[in-house]
Formats: C-alpha cells, structure tokens, sequence
C-alpha cells in the first residue's frame, strides 16, 4: 500500500499510459479533502480506465471528454459505478491538463459572427469598463439574446433600426421579471453604445431603449424582527464544523448587512486582526473597510481554528465536503440562510441573503437612525437606494397621519 492509504490492487505506477500520473492524481484528491474511503474509489476508476486504454492501445494524447464518456458508457454492469464517476472523470482531465500532458480541447467550428461581436464586446466591458465576471455574463447574455433577435430578422448590424431596437425590448420584457427587462435594457444600452463607438452602427441607439418601468418603491421590503434574527442565529450547532461555519456567515448578513457576493469573495488577508477590521469587497471594484464587532470577531476566529478545512484556498468560507475550495457562486450562501430559517421554524416569503440585510436596516431606522445613516452602513453609493426604507416604520407613519374627518348624517 502507498502513503497515502490506497488499495494494493492499485500498484504506484501500475502499466498504461496513465499509470505515471495516478499517484499524483491521488495526491489531489487527498488535497482537495475527499475521505481516503473516496479517494481509493475515485483511483480505482482511474486505474480502470488505464486498464482500458491499455488493451486498446490508445496513446495518453487522445484522451478527452469524448473518450472517457465512451469508456463509462461501455461499463453498464460494473458493480462499482457510481454517480460521481463522471465527476471524476472531469477533475483527471482538468489535472492532466494542468500538468501539460494532454491539451486544453479545441473548438470543432469556427466561431460565428455574433460570437466574435460577443467576445469583443466581453474583452470592452472587462478591459475598459472594469466589470465583475457576473456582470460581464449578464450582459453577454442579454446581448446573445438581441443579437438571435436581429439577425433572425436578416438585420446587418449597420441596419439596426429605432423599431428593431424597441421590439425586443418589448419581446423580452414580455417573458423576463421586471427587474430582469431593467438589466436588459442597462445591457442593451451599453452594446449599442459599443457599436457606435466602434463605428458598427451609423447612430447612437443607445439613447432610443425604451425605459422599463421602476416599481422599486412599490412595495416593502422583507425582513426579520430582532428576536427572529437572534432565533435564527441560534439555531446553528457550535459543534460542528458546519455549523461554526454557517453562525458566522449569518453574524456578517445580521451584524454587518453584507451581500452573499461579498461574504463569497471574502479572503483571510481580509481580516484585519490587530485593527479589528473587515475589508469589503462590493460592487464596481469597491472596497470598504468596516469595524469587526466583537461577536463576529469571536465567531469568525472559532470557525477558522476550528471549523475550516486544512486547503490552498485563501478564501475564508470553504465547501465542508470534499472537494474543499470556496463557495462557487452566492447561491451557496443564500443555502445557508435557507437551511437556518427552516431549522428555525421561521417561513418569511423571501428567504434569501438579502432578507438580514433588510433585517439591519429596518432595527437601525426603528432605533432612530436616519436614511442617511442607514446607506452608510450598507454602502450604498446612491441615496435613493436607501429610501425604501423610509416605509418600513408603519407605527410611526400612522402617527403621523391626519385621521379620516367623520361624516355626520343630517
């Protein structure tokens, strides 16, 4: 048996043309936190597959997705399959890759006219406008989708009309979400202005998208009381390594106000110890530095001592099973907020990151502070973000109104 655990059915370098690289691929799984139970699983698969490749002859340079696809397709009836097979598969070809033993695959066509319109407007938006990988997807698929519409309607781009302009926004504000169309249009505007820019088109378009109506101030915000926030704080297990992890994302939600993106990006170089501060890194490149309360001090240090995984990532919040890296997306932190509302036996209607948010500044404006305070706390840039919040405090507002004079009957 090797160092690291693996069964003595799998020889170091057993003979193939992956035998060479399968203690290194063990190597990473070991890294990456996966039980040795799973890791001999995994290798067992892959030394499988150097079996096959073997008796066929089929040199190391040829396998791709294609190839192990087929090799898992051809092994219905092994007893040993399975679902996270294919998973493997994907992470050797990534390693192998990575090491520089077989190459990155290639496109099988040429790109088409609107892919390369999309990848020089992408390269516009991060070299020149400085965008967030998230954003630049969001506008890159609303463009993808005007781009279907135009050229559908055999529209060189130099013929783009006012009208073609004003039916799909109509188009898609008829199958997105209000706010979805508002970020359509924001995209939209800023591809038009591209192509004037770059002389694609004779005129700015830009200034005829129609506007999608702003309902912001419709309606309330949701939130928690505080005794609710305090409820669903306790509901996390200070035993376990999950649980350490999940109480201190939700101190930063309810102590701090963040956004799920910024807990997500959040690194160890971002805590300021001896300072007792936290940088924030939020939207448009912007960073913050905010003082770290006492309690979220306490449970980030408890999380990171004894709660997070031993791994290369410098990001603070780590995935508890294996593969151990950070969270992927800020999905992952709305999860949490949901896990800890139903374990709290709490069903408010929205049950995302935003809802403790929500939560800080509706406490802050009902312990008396102002709506300018309330945007200096959650960092927002423009005051009328914050005014929505100026209708949160019902108490008070019906104190304030005149009561309805009484109609007498003669």
């Amino acid at each position: 048996m090797n160092s690291l655990g693996w069964s003595r059915a799998v020889p170091e370098y057993p003979e193939g043309p992956l035998g060479k690289h399968i203690a290194g691929f063990g190597e990473l799984l070991s890294e990456q936190g996966y039980a040795r139970s799973t890791t001999h699983q995994k290798i067992q698969l892959i030394a499988n597959l150097n079996q096959w490749l073997r008796r066929h002859k089929i040199e190391i340079a040829a396998v791709d997705e294609q190839l192990t696809n087929k090799f898992l397709s051809l092994q219905p009836a092994r007893c040993h399959s399975r679902r996270g097979d294919p998973a493997t598969m994907r992470d050797l070809l990534k390693y192998l890759r990575r090491i520089g033993v077989i190459t990155a695959p290639t496109l099988k066509t040429e790109p088409t006219a609107l892919d390369r319109i999309a990848a020089t407007f992408a390269e516009y938006l991060v070299n020149e406008r400085g965008l967030r990988q998230a954003t630049v997807r969001l506008y890159l698929c609303e463009v993808r989708q005007f781009l279907s519409h135009c050229f559908e309607a055999k529209h060189p781009l130099d013929a783009l009309s006012a009208e073609d302009v004003t039916q799909f926004v109509l188009q898609r504000a008829s199958v997105v979400s209000p706010r979805r169309a508002q970020a359509s249009t924001g995209a939209l505007r800023s591809f038009l202005r591209f192509l004037y820019r770059c002389g694609d088109i004779g005129m700015d378009l830009a200034t005829i998208v129609p506007t999608v109506a702003n309902r912001r101030l419709s309606g309330l915000p949701r939130y928690l009381m505080p005794e609710e926030t305090e409820h669903l704080l306790q509901v996390c297990d200070p035993e376990t390594p999950a649980g350490r992890r999940d109480y201190a994302i939700l101190l930063l939600l309810a102590r701090l106000g963040l956004r799920a993106a910024e807990v997500v990006h959040m690194t160890l170089e971002d805590i300021d110890w001896d300072a007792g501060e936290l940088v924030i890194r939020g939207k448009a490149r912007r960073e913050d530095r905010l003082p770290l309360p006492r309690d979220v001090g306490k449970a980030l240090a408890g999380y990171l001592r004894h709660g997070r995984p031993r791994c290369g990532w410098r990001r603070v919040f780590i995935r508890v099973k294996a593969p151990h890296q950070g969270f992927s997306s800020s999905v992952a932190v709305c999860d949490v907020v949901r896990r800890a509302l139903s374990r709290a036996g709490l069903n408010p209607p929205f049950k995302g990151a935003h809802l403790l948010r929500h939560s800080l500044a509706t406490r802050m404006l009902r312990s008396g502070a102002s709506i300018t305070e309330i945007g200096q706390v959650l960092r927002h840039r423009l005051a009328n973000t914050t005014e929505i919040y100026a209708k949160v405090d019902l108490v008070a507002l019906r104190a304030l109104a005149e009561p309805w004079p009484e109609v007498t009957h003669e």
